[in-house]
């Protein structure tokens, strides 16, 4: 599951092969972008920047254009030495770019798209994101403007999931950080303290930065209530519960024991 975490990591890795190379070869395997000449468009163009923004990743080229993509539940990036194995089959490639002995992959789309600089600028899903929860120039004042600015009825868990407010956050972030701060995920947002909203995301934080810095699929994310439903918790010994919050019904895992 591709949270927030996951993109800084693909793009750190993308940018030390790619950065300030002009690719050797740019493949668009998915037919759906056969008829976009994206090899042609961006033949003889070098990578100026490879950037995170919340989940979505984005490589831009010299020239104002940029590949724009957003994982969802199913799309995920890869580095390759040349010649070595993916770890997706080869059929479920969307996007190559080879420079030298490295082979940059995007897998499974489902957002992936070339668009100018200009477009970039204006688009709303990305102009509407609010502070990149692991963005070295995250304001702690802006994200907590964004998060008044919502009805104080609204479940602070609910609100932790909105990219608006908060950028990078997924449903494992929203419900580990929330029992770190012992923080009930289903208590209004009028009664969160400031206190309490940011000790959730100075957790976030710091659990980020080492799953960002570690080998990916390492299991560096914490682990105490996602998918431990009905389990005992780690603190209390209270069981674990689930149940579905928000307009998008996500799972929410807490520990009513402790998390108040």
């Amino acid at each position: 599951m591709s949270e927030g975490d996951t993109i800084h990591h693909a793009a750190g890795r993308i940018r030390a092969v790619l950065a300030g190379r002009t690719p050797d070869e740019i493949l668009t395997p998915h037919p759906r972008h056969g008829p976009d000449r994206w090899p042609e468009r961006l033949a003889g163009h070098a990578v100026a920047e490879v950037q995170a923004r919340g989940k979505h990743l984005l490589i831009h080229f010299e020239g104002d254009l940029a590949l724009h993509s957003h994982p969802r539940m199913t799309g995920t990036w890869g580095v390759y030495e040349r010649g070595r194995p993916w770890h997706r089959a080869q059929h479920k490639a969307w996007l190559v770019i080879r420079a030298g002995e490295w082979e940059v992959v995007q897998f499974d789309g489902p957002v992936l798209e070339l668009m100018s600089e200009r477009r970039i600028r204006s688009d709303r899903r990305l102009t509407e994101l609010g502070p990149d929860v692991f963005g070295e120039d995250f304001e702690e004042a802006q994200f907590l403007h964004r998060l008044h600015a919502e009805d104080p009825h609204r479940p602070i868990g609910d609100a932790m999931l909105d990219q608006r407010i908060l950028a990078g956050i997924g449903n494992v972030w929203k419900a580990e950080a929330c029992f770190a701060a012992a923080l009930d995920p289903w208590r209004p947002i009028g009664e969160v303290s400031d206190e309490h909203a940011l000790a959730v995301v100075s957790f976030i934080r710091e659990y980020m930065a080492r799953a960002v810095q570690a080998p990916a699929g390492n299991g560096v994310r914490p682990g105490a209530v996602y998918k431990r439903a009905g389990q005992l918790c780690l603190r209390c010994s209270s069981r674990i519960r689930a149940r579905g919050q928000g307009a998008n019904n996500r799972i929410t895992y807490w520990c009513p024991g402790c998390q108040l």
